[in-house]
């Protein structure tokens, strides 16, 4: 068996595409956000469910960020400012799924 030796030589000046070896262009770092908020919902059991909150929950003025676990029934909401307890109800009413409470965060 012979071996084959094999160079790769970049096509791009441009840098590596996740810029992990550190090539690549440099990210500006993620921007806390303002607020973070954590509510109680009820009815979620698989992805569709997620996708329909987190969709929902991003039409809310000032949302960055939505995560969601289905174990818990918690939604954890970033933003960038105060949210309105009558605007999160109503994107997780539109979605189709019933808000218990705020748990705080």
């Amino acid at each position: 068996m012979s071996e084959t030796t094999v160079t790769v030589e970049p096509t791009s000046t441009e840098g590596s595409c996740c810029g992990s070896c550190g090539t690549g262009a440099a990210e500006a770092p993620a921007t806390a956000a303002a607020e973070r908020a954590v509510f109680q919902v009820k009815g979620m059991t698989c992805g569709h469910c997620v996708s329909s909150v987190t969709t929902e929950l991003k039409k809310v003025a000032g949302v960055t960020e939505v995560s969601v676990d289905l174990t818990t029934g918690q939604v954890t909401v970033d933003s960038t400012e105060a949210l309105s307890g009558t605007d999160v109800a109503a994107a997780i009413d539109e979605a189709g799924y019933d808000l218990i409470g705020r748990l705080g965060a």
